[in-house]
Order: structure tokens, then C-alpha cells, then sequence
């Protein structure tokens, strides 16, 4: 597999060094013209059916020019902002807190193995269990303030960053670990000098995936027992049809995604060289 994927770099290589000014831009920007492309598509056809030809009810499913007008509305008013606020603060608290207990919790569980004993049945339960099953019981216990959205949010984000760190560390390699205790290295030594460079990737995958989870904990918590929020927008503008202020809060949340998993992306291929290279040669 290896030796595939160098055999295609290589003639990648080969072919943008032979092919002219305008291939070589293409090939190397490929996927953000590809990406982008479809997108336009994508926006170009959703327009024609909902605005222009009008074939489908714009009560439905709207189009991208009238979902622009009714965001520069949104903004212009400054109707949007407090909901934006609002979101803001209970994301970014449910999502430190949860980054906060999961890594140390996740990288105790998977270094000591009767930690792992007595805490794998919980968490495997907890991380198959709904988190809307348990909103009930959050908002009994918190309220129905900002507090409630803010653990609805941690329960949905702590879980995959927890588990992808336990995970790093049990598949540190052996060899590795082998090789520092031959040399008589103590077990902080092995920890900070092998776990923790081999778990890093994996904790960053982990942050990665809580950043999708910790946006549906957003939106669920505020479709319950919320005043303000993107949530709160969207549930109010579907009871009343508005399906443009519909479509604004859904952007915003997949703008928010977009941007958090591409800026973490980037730091976690910082770390790819501390990756296990898994069918590479050893």
C-alpha cells in the first residue's frame, strides 16, 4: 500500500513537470477547483428551481438569492447577533470543558489498565446512549438556562475525544515502549517521550469529530426550553414558515463546522509524522 501511494506521487510528479502552464495550475489546485465548482453547481441549479423557473415552492425550500437577502436583513437589523452571541458562549464552554476532562481522563484510562476496567462499561454505555434521551434529565438537573445547553453540549462532545485519546494511547507501538524500558527509562519518561507524541494525532481526531458533535448539542438544546440561540431562530422561523431565516441559521452552522474542521485539520497534519504509518514497511 506503501509503495502504491509512492509509485502515484511519483507520477503526479512526473505529470505536472510535464505538462503546461494552465495543467500544472489545475493539477495542483485540483481540489479546490473540483470543490469549488460543485458548489457553484450546486447553487446555480438550487437558484434556477426555486427562483428563476420557480419549480419548486419557495416556501419549501427557498433559493440562495432570497436566503442572502433575508441574512443581510438578519445582520443589517441586528436581530441575529444576540442569537449568535448566545450560541457563541454555550459552544465554546460545552466544548473547552469537555476538551478539558476528556484528554487527561481519556489518556488515564488507557495508560492504567484497571482504570480501564472499571470505567470502559460506563463510557462505552454513555457514548451509546441518545443525548437527546437525556436532555430531560439535564434540564431537571441545571435548568433551563444557559447552564443545561452547556452540558447537553459537553455530554455530546466529551465522549469522541475521550475515546479517540484512550485509543492513542493503547495503540502506542510496543516496540517503542520496549525499546525505553531497555534503556531504563522511568514511566514518566516513557509517557512524555513516547504516549504522548503517539496519542497527540489521535486526540486531534477526537477534537475533530467533537466539534460536529458539540454543534448538534447546540441545536438540540435549544429546540428545548430556549429563549435565544441559532437553535432558537431556526425553531420559531420553521413554526412560522420562514424558510429563508431557516436556511440562514442552518448555514451558520455549517459554516461554523466548516471552519473549525478545516483549521483543525491543518494542526492535526502538523502531527502526521508522530502518526503510526499503519501497512508501511517496518
Amino acid at each position: 500500500m506503501a509503495d502504491q501511494a509512492a509509485e502515484q506521487e511519483v507520477l503526479l510528479d512526473v505529470r505536472v513537470a510535464e505538462a503546461s502552464k494552465l495543467y500544472k495550475f489545475y493539477l495542483n489546485q485540483e481540489k479546490k477547483i473540483l470543490g469549488t465548482s460543485s458548489v457553484a453547481l450546486f447553487l446555480i441549479v438550487w437558484e434556477l428551481m426555486g427562483n428563476t423557473l420557480q419549480l419548486i415552492n419557495p416556501m419549501f425550500m427557498s433559493a440562495p438569492s432570497l436566503v442572502w437577502k433575508a441574512a443581510v436583513q438578519l445582520f443589517g437589523s441586528g436581530e441575529i447577533w444576540n442569537d449568535l452571541r448566545v450560541s457563541g458562549i454555550e459552544f465554546a464552554w460545552g466544548y473547552v470543558l469537555s476538551v478539558i476532562v476528556a484528554v487527561p481522563f481519556g489518556i488515564m484510562v488507557g495508560w492504567y489498565k484497571r482504570m480501564s476496567y472499571i470505567f470502559d462499561p460506563f463510557i462505552n454505555a454513555m457514548n451509546a446512549t441518545p443525548r437527546v434521551a437525556l436532555l430531560p434529565l439535564v434540564i431537571i438537573w441545571l435548568g433551563i438556562g444557559i447552564l443545561s445547553k452547556v452540558g447537553i453540549i459537553f455530554l455530546g462532545a466529551v465522549f469522541p475525544i475521550l475515546i479517540n485519546t484512550r485509543d492513542g494511547v493503547k495503540t502506542t507501538p510496543y516496540n517503542l515502549l520496549t525499546a525505553a524500558k531497555s534503556f531504563g527509562a522511568s514511566e514518566w519518561q516513557i509517557f512524555k517521550s513516547v504516549v504522548l507524541p503517539s496519542t497527540v494525532p489521535f486526540i486531534l481526531t477526537g477534537l475533530r469529530l467533537g466539534v460536529g458533535r458539540a454543534l448538534i448539542g447546540v441545536m438540540v438544546g435549544e429546540l428545548y426550553a430556549a429563549t435565544a440561540g441559532i437553535g432558537f431562530m431556526i425553531t420559531v422561523a420553521g413554526a412560522t414558515f420562514q424558510t429563508d431565516k431557516v436556511f440562514v441559521g442552518v448555514l451558520i452552522f455549517a459554516i461554523t463546522g466548516m471552519i473549525s474542521m478545516e483549521l483543525l485539520t491543518k494542526l492535526e497534519s502538523r502531527f502526521d509524522k508522530w502518526r503510526p504509518k499503519v501497512g508501511a514497511a517496518q
